[in-house]
């Protein structure tokens, strides 16, 4: 983590993913880059105010703005460190985010997040979904202020499934990072039912495989993945919740539902995610 990108439109959700930012990139004596980004609004010429230069000064007046913003969080959030650098740019918000980061070659993106619910979550969403949904490197997502320090349990849903070697060692790497407890649960479900004996077995292997240390191996059940996590985050007093997405979209997507997605939403501490397929 040490280079990190934090999407910034000055909101609260913002300034507290900002926060968390520099207090890990302090941790791992990294760097932080602010993002702003400004959707160009659509502009019409006419004969008294021709739109090209109409935008140039709309443009001009807004990053002066930006920067100033920026310089304030600056002075109140990092005066003593780590480096912080800004940037201001235009265009389709979850399209530039992804560009910037493949551009400086960032290693995590840490976004605030205001949450959503019911119809206008799935019609909507947030610009935070879409970048867990696409992000081809790891995303927190920041709902309320945290400090890193106080990342001591890490809930770890794992799916049991076979092809997780990537994801494995970079929850790893992330236990290690915040010397946290991990707590390896698989959600039992219905839908998605599993015996106990058996479910137990496969976590020891996946521990013993990985040679995790610290862990806790926990099978919960309930009568959905979400809920279930929800309530196994509330009752071992997680701080952060580690997870796999696999990017659903269109269709596929509302019919098989993307739970990394729904977690974003609806649990209230740190969510680090990353994309596997």
């Amino acid at each position: 983590m040490k280079k990190i990108l934090v999407p910034c439109d000055f909101s609260d959700s913002a300034v507290q993913a900002f926060k968390f930012a520099t207090d890990v990139a302090r941790q791992s004596k990294g760097e932080v880059i602010l993002l702003n980004i400004m959707e160009l609004p659509m502009m019409y010429e006419s004969a008294m105010a021709p739109a090209i230069s109409f935008e140039e000064a709309y443009l001009k007046d807004m990053k002066v703005i930006a920067e100033k913003n920026f310089d304030k969080m600056k002075a109140k959030w990092a005066k003593e460190g780590p480096k912080v650098s800004t940037l201001v740019e235009f265009g389709p918000i979850h399209t530039v985010i992804g560009r910037m980061a493949t551009e400086i070659e960032a290693d995590l993106i840490v976004m605030g997040t205001k949450g959503a619910s019911g119809f206008k979550e799935f019609t909507i969403g947030s610009n935070t979904e879409k970048i867990v949904r696409s992000s081809g490197i790891p995303v927190i997502a920041i709902k309320k202020g945290v400090a890193a320090s106080s990342i001591r349990n890490i809930v770890f849903p794992n799916t049991l499934e076979d092809d997780q070697e990537v994801l494995a060692l970079m929850v790893k790497a992330l236990q290690t990072f915040f010397k946290a407890t991990l707590h390896i649960v698989y959600i039992n479900t219905p839908t998605n039912f599993k015996r106990d004996y058996e479910t137990k077995s496969k976590l020891k292997s996946f521990a013993k495989r990985f040679m995790i240390k610290d862990y806790t191996l926990n099978v919960y059940s309930d009568l959905d993945q979400e809920t279930g996590l929800a309530m196994f985050v509330k009752e071992v007093k997680g701080d952060m919740v580690a997870m796999s997405t696999h990017g659903r979209t269109g269709l596929s997507r509302w019919m098989s539902g993307s739970i990394a997605e729904d977690v974003v939403n609806h649990i209230e501490c740190p969510i680090w995610t990353f994309r596997t397929k």
